[in-house]
């Protein structure tokens, strides 16, 4: 959103302003403002249901100063900046507490200050409504959806002179009356639902790809795996493995005293176009106790202690950068499923199977958006995260799913 970015804008301003004043090096101050600022964004503190809340800000902005104070004190230490360790200090306790007083206001006199955009909605409401009333929601009411028609030529103009805004909620009813519309609809903003839902959900749900069939079942078999993001799979599998080999070497030796061998959980799950691959994490649960019927609802029962720490924080599967090392998986994609849940989904959830037109991923837009699923319905809805990351895909959104994979840990979202 544009306020959103202002937003940002300023908090640059005043980042800057006030890590000059304690720091008093160009170098420093750029450095405390980029990374506070890039950690800020990982934990999502720019979202707008954050943005207006001054708890979730100022705890959201202190971990940011927290992990930028760590950077910095690492460069003054080694490369010795002539500056007092206490106004680094002082910069961390002071910066989240004024960007938390700032942002909740200006969030509030941004939403009072915009105006709602008002649509004319082509398509049926009983349809639409429910995916129309969530993007008003969501938006905090800066949409939203006065009127609908069924294709009529007739009610459409009597209708459109009333809005600035057109919404195309079903191509296919819109297809049947473009050619007699053209003159009353050209000078209107006019927006599709394929394109609104996903900037405003971050999803593409269900029942909007079933009304843009063809559009999305193109833009789907489009999707391919690039050099870049192989590249990125390669050095992030590399410094994982590095970084993760301590944790995984002292998680080993806790899950061997606590429970005995094997020590790496092992299960054939489906990857990229379907093919079957060898699923490897740190074990987790206990040996017994496991029932074939019901595997989820045995979990908190069966889980070791070291596993309740190690599924919280997802170290359980740092083994998996080995696999992104081999190919197997990637950094980011859909997350890899069981074989017997992929056939059920793959019956019951339309488009499921586009999910494999990429590798699995360790982190994903699904993980770091949505819940732990546990029925039907909620595995629809991340299948629906998941069908956008394959339809948007970019290195660019590859890197930020990776940093928000950051406030995924920190708020254990997901984690089960």
């Amino acid at each position: 959103m544009y306020f959103n970015l202002a937003i940002l804008l300023t908090n640059v301003g005043i980042t800057v302003l006030l890590s000059d004043i304690f720091l008093k090096n160009a170098v420093l101050v750029i450095l405390k403002s980029f990374f506070f600022l890039l950690f800020a964004f990982a934990l999502r503190t720019y979202d707008d249901d954050n943005l207006e809340s001054f708890n979730e800000s100022v705890v959201r902005f202190y971990i940011s100063a927290f992990l930028s104070f760590l950077f910095v004190i690492s460069v003054v230490s080694i490369f010795d900046f002539n500056v007092s360790k206490y106004n680094i200090l002082y910069l961390n306790l002071l910066l989240p507490i004024a960007l938390s007083a700032v942002n909740p206001i200006l969030f509030k006199i941004s939403l009072k200050t915009t105006k709602p955009k008002k649509y004319l909605v082509i398509g049926r409401q009983e349809e639409l409504k429910p995916i129309l009333d969530e993007i008003t929601q969501k938006s905090k009411g800066r949409y939203v959806f006065a009127d609908f028609i069924n294709p009529s030529p007739v009610t459409f103009r009597q209708k459109v002179i009333h809005y600035d805004n057109v919404l195309i909620g079903d191509y296919e009813l819109y297809e049947r009356i473009k050619d007699e519309i053209q003159d009353d609809i050209k000078l209107k903003n006019v927006e599709y639902l394929s394109e609104l839902s996903e900037r405003i959900l971050k999803r593409i749900p269900i029942a909007v790809i079933q009304k843009f069939k063809e559009y999305y079942e193109l833009e789907f078999n489009r999707a391919k795996e690039s050099p870049a993001k192989r590249l990125l799979d390669i050095i992030g599998g590399t410094f994982g493995l590095i970084l993760f080999s301590p944790f995984m070497l002292i998680t080993a030796i806790m899950i061997l005293i606590e429970d005995g061998r094997p020590v790496v959980f092992k299960q054939l799950r489906v990857g990229k176009d379907g093919k079957y691959f060898e699923f490897i994490k740190l074990r987790s649960l206990k040996n017994d106790g496991f029932d074939s019927n019901n595997p989820n609802g045995t979990i908190e029962k069966r889980l070791l202690k070291i596993g309740k720490v190690i599924r919280s924080t997802r170290t359980d599967e740092s083994l998996q950068f080995w696999l992104i090392l081999k190919g197997k998986m990637s950094l980011v994609g859909p997350r890899p499923e069981m074989i017997e849940y992929h056939r059920l989904y793959s019956q019951q959830i339309p488009f499921y199977e586009y999910r494999l037109k990429l590798k699995p991923g360790l982190t994903g837009w699904a993980q770091i958006n949505f819940k732990h699923t546990t029925t039907l319905e909620e595995y629809m809805k991340k299948t629906e995260y998941d069908l956008y990351y394959i339809k948007n895909r970019s290195t660019l959104m590859d890197l930020r799913i990776i940093l928000q994979t950051i406030e995924v840990i920190f708020w254990r979202k997901g984690a089960k």
